[in-house]
């Protein structure tokens, strides 16, 4: 069904958009008319929602044609992502007329000087619009009662709004773009004080003064932006990794290689899927692509990694191992391995964790959802608000964030095209059920009865599954008296069948079981939601600042581990106007927090309440059960890190967008 927005003055309407069915059926109980009604909102909707595997910078990706009106952000989510761009914009625009006063950069301070200007004739711009938006007692769009329908406004005036939103994103986003004229090479010597002063009006990231510490770099393979690598090594170490056992023993106090190994206490990082990374170039400049492996381990008695061992590629002969060292001589060797780290960690984050594991798998359950699922099914309703925002979000980073002469082209190592192939990859060989959390747990040996105690990300990403994992349950029974009634709805059938074929979900099969179907439901929401937080959010406040996590090296790998200076170790960092740019994109996409879980709500103004069934959002409903449930997780994790060495925030319940919208 639809639902319709009130009439306004001069009787403008605005868009119909689809809301849930009061009564959501299944398509076998429905008569003839209504399955008649079903099948031909769902041929509507199929002629909007249509696929295809020609974008170019994707090429193969199951992905929407176009985005659709109704897939559009709200002018809410605008006006929070325009804020934080304009706090970002101001920030390069102070630190690049800091660079005009010192000498460093040769652009005229006037034209600087006219951008401030611009974002000041923005931000009063956005606040007309948020106050025209607002409700009539003078709340703003954050703090008026959402659920008020007499203040909706005209279509023309919300077209009119939106469409000034998009061109001051858009032009934000010119202006937080990398220009040759501010210097790639820049004059700006390249020092860790002055990468810390690139944020000169936004606060800068504790990291900055931690990452050099082995205890943090250990800390970030289980509470950083990328968790989801860490891997137990079994009764043996790689046979292209051979450490010695004096090698261990002289880093692990008390401990024995073999002990370790027997006690399954030893853990791998293994960058070898990099290897479909061809080096790429900026200018004049190269860049470095590796495919590092690091071992950790947890000591006897312990219950947190610690780091023992790095080797910057995956041939021994080319790459001997670098271990810490209280040796003046290999200290700065050292710190260069755990950089060739770092850059691998960051392309595989954000090529393979982030983009292609939640944006792109979820963009195929958004579309096989609109075209395979009716309106009336509950389904459909559970789900569609896990993909607000998500189409639109997923096409700009088509055009902008990975295509050619984008960020990724810039600071990460791969050419542009090789990026964009690993990204291919990774998305096409996603195995649906092999990624749900325990499964993913137990394959990688770091469960929790596993030696790693210490693992903030599966704690607390276990908290949140099991919570929306009880929401989907109670909602599937709701509606499926039995296991019968999921085999027999033709609808699901064609959505599985979708998922399987078309949409490329490696896995994918029937669906024939309500637990089934929970738990189908539950990954998709956890990786929409949970999923997509704790690979989004880390980038504002770990890599952000570039000497921590970047996305490429700017001088060869050492092959030894002595004889090295901290200007060779800087040298491998990118220059300051590509660490600027790095800065500016994942500040932004670590700012956005649009609609927490938990609150389902339509994306057009007002914004009612999503569900419409009292069976779902009665007092003892499964809806009030679940925000229970969330505010519980939330007690829990913010109990869990009042005892941790350092907190991790981002599988908080209030921290996690219910959908991928940024």
């Amino acid at each position: 069904m639809s639902y319709p927005m009130p009439q306004v003055a001069g009787d403008a309407i605005a868009p119909t958009v689809p809301m849930p069915s009061a009564d959501p059926t299944l398509p076998q109980n429905d008569s003839p008319a209504q399955q008649a009604a079903r099948a031909a909102q769902l041929a509507a909707t199929q002629a909007i929602y249509t696929w295809t595997t020609d974008v170019p910078t994707l090429p193969g990706v199951p992905l929407a044609t176009s985005v659709p009106k109704n897939d559009e952000p709200t002018i809410a989510w605008f006006l929070i992502l325009i804020g934080v761009g304009l706090d970002i914009v101001r920030n390069a625009l102070t630190v690049k007329l800091g660079g005009v006063d010192r000498g460093e950069l040769d652009s005229p301070p006037a034209s600087y000087d006219a951008a401030l200007a611009e974002c000041d004739a923005i931000e009063a711009s956005t606040e007309k619009i948020a106050a025209e938006h607002g409700v009539h007692t003078g709340g703003n769009i954050f703090e008026r009662m959402i659920g008020d329908v007499e203040n909706t406004i005209a279509a023309a005036e919300r077209d009119a709004h939106v469409a000034l939103l998009k061109g001051y994103k858009d032009r934000l986003e010119d202006l937080m773009k990398v220009e040759d004229a501010d210097g790639l090479g820049g004059k700006t010597p390249r020092s860790i004080e002055a990468y810390r002063a690139l944020f000169a009006t936004l606060p800068v990231p504790g990291i900055s003064w931690m990452f050099q510490a082995d205890a943090e770099f250990a800390r970030l393979r289980v509470q950083g932006p990328n968790n989801m690598l860490i891997t137990a090594v079994g009764d043996a170490l790689p046979d292209n990794f051979p450490l010695s056992a004096a090698q261990y023993a002289a880093v692990v106090n008390g401990d024995t290689l073999a002990a370790a190994l027997a006690d399954e206490r030893l853990f791998l990082l293994d960058y070898k899927p990099l290897d479909v990374l061809d080096p790429g170039t900026y200018g004049s400049f190269a860049k470095y692509a590796w495919q590092p492996m690091a071992l950790f381990a947890v000591p006897p008695g312990g219950s947190s990694l610690v780091s023992v061992a790095i080797q910057c590629g995956q041939d021994p002969i080319d790459w001997p191992i670098f271990t810490p060292s209280p040796v003046a001589d290999k200290g700065w060797g050292w710190e260069m391995a755990k950089f060739v780290v770092q850059v691998a960690d960051g392309n595989y984050h954000e090529l393979f964790t982030h983009l292609a594991r939640t944006h792109l798998v979820i963009e195929a359950f958004a579309v096989a959802t609109h075209r395979h699922l009716a309106e009336a099914h509950p389904v459909w309703a559970l789900l569609v608000p896990h993909f607000e925002g998500t189409l639109f979000i997923n096409e700009q980073a088509a055009i902008s964030l990975i295509a050619a002469g984008g960020p990724i082209d810039h600071i990460f190592a791969g050419t542009i095209a090789s990026s964009q192939l690993a990204t291919v990859d990774a998305r096409l060989a996603f195995d649906f059920h092999g990624k749900m959390p325990r499964a993913d747990f137990a394959a990688r040996g770091v469960g929790v009865d596993s030696a790693l105690v210490d693992y903030p990300y599966r704690d607390d990403a276990l908290l949140v599954w099991d919570a929306i994992h009880e929401w989907a349950r109670q909602y599937v029974d709701l509606y499926y008296a039995n296991d019968a009634d999921a085999a027999a709805d033709t609808e699901l059938a064609a959505w599985a069948a979708c998922l399987a074929g078309e949409a490329k979900i490696t896995g994918f099969g029937p669906v024939t079981t309500r637990a089934q179907l929970a738990e189908i439901c539950t990954m998709v929401m956890f990786t929409a939601s949970a999923q997509h937080a704790a690979v989004n959010f880390p980038q504002k406040d770990i890599m952000a600042f570039a000497p921590a996590v970047t996305g490429a090296g700017w001088q060869a790998a050492p092959n030894g581990q002595r004889g090295h200076d901290k200007a060779g170790w800087l040298a491998m960092m990118p220059p300051m106007a590509l660490a600027l740019e790095q800065l500016n994109v994942l500040e932004l996409l670590g700012s956005v927090h649009y609609r927490p879980l938990g609150d389902y709500r339509s994306n057009a103004f007002p914004y009612p309440l999503w569900f419409q069934d009292p069976r779902v959002t009665g007092a003892q409903g499964p809806l009030a059960w679940f925000q229970a449930a969330l505010r519980g997780v939330e007690a829990e994790i913010v109990a869990r890190n009042a005892g941790r060495t350092q907190p991790y925030p981002y599988l908080q319940p209030s921290l996690i967008p219910t959908s991928i919208n940024i």
